[in-house]
């Protein structure tokens, strides 16, 4: 009976004695899942990396952006308020310059009403030479040619050495000449031609005394500022306005 219990025993101790832990199947099998287990853990770690780097960089991208739009709303702000100031500097400017023409007009129509500037009297009494200026130009347009000579002459008085002078002494001659009154425009053009030979009303007032002289009937004189006219201002409006008039008086044979 104790042979029978003994005998299983020696053979589960010799199984045993010939299979080492080494080469268990078991073991073995153990062994293998576990480094299966190990690369998948580590192919899940580098994949959560890979993504976390990739979310970082989407975060950095958008930070740039954010970044960007901020510059580009602060810009458009600091442009927003200069274009802002420009046009309330504009709007300024342009107010003012319509007020002026008012006070102009007004000025021209107080002139109008009162009758004929007293000697020594200015358009705009204290206003500027430019206001003055203004008045008197107006008169001029509206054919009230007595009051723009007027004007004019005591502009001239006033302010001889203003930027407008040459201007000033051509509308004078100007009135006078809408007035028919050709000697007093001829001598007044000619002062423009004398005393600013730079203006620009220079071949206007060369082709007004062309003018002057054939109404009253100097023909050479009048030929010879015409004839200067085209050679000294060959490309302006009044040298073509020359020509016509030499046209005119050769077919009237003068």
């Amino acid at each position: 009976m104790r042979l029978f219990w003994v005998l299983p025993a020696i053979c589960i101790a010799g199984c045993s004695l010939l299979t080492t832990p080494a080469d268990d199947p078991v073991l073995l099998k153990l062994d293998e899942l576990d480094r299966r287990l190990q690369a998948i853990e580590r192919v899940m770690e580098n994949q959560s990396l890979v993504q976390l780097t990739q979310q970082v960089d989407t975060l950095e991208r958008r930070t740039d952006e954010l970044h960007g739009l901020t510059e580009t709303l602060e810009h458009d702000a600091t442009g927003t308020a200069d274009r802002q100031r420009q046009l309330y500097a504009d709007l300024d400017v342009r107010i003012q310059e319509l007020e002026a023409s008012v006070q102009v007009v007004r000025d021209a129509a107080n002139v109008r009403h009162g009758g004929t500037l007293q000697q020594g009297e200015l358009p705009v009494p204290g206003g500027s030479d430019r206001d003055n200026y203004r008045v008197a130009l107006e008169l001029l347009r509206e054919d009230h040619y007595d009051q723009s000579a007027s004007s004019f002459q005591q502009f001239l008085i006033a302010f001889p050495t203003s930027q407008l002078a040459d201007n000033a002494q051509y509308w004078l001659a100007e009135s006078f000449y809408a007035l028919n009154e050709f000697e007093r425009a001829l001598a007044d053009f000619a002062v423009v031609v004398d005393k600013y030979p730079s203006s620009s009303k220079m071949p206007d007032a060369l082709l007004k005394m062309g003018y002057c002289n054939y109404s009253l009937k100097r023909w050479s004189d009048a030929r010879a500022a015409l004839t200067r006219v085209q050679a000294e201002y060959p490309t302006t409006t009044a040298a073509r306005l020359a020509d016509q008039y030499l046209k005119r008086m050769q077919s009237e044979g003068v």
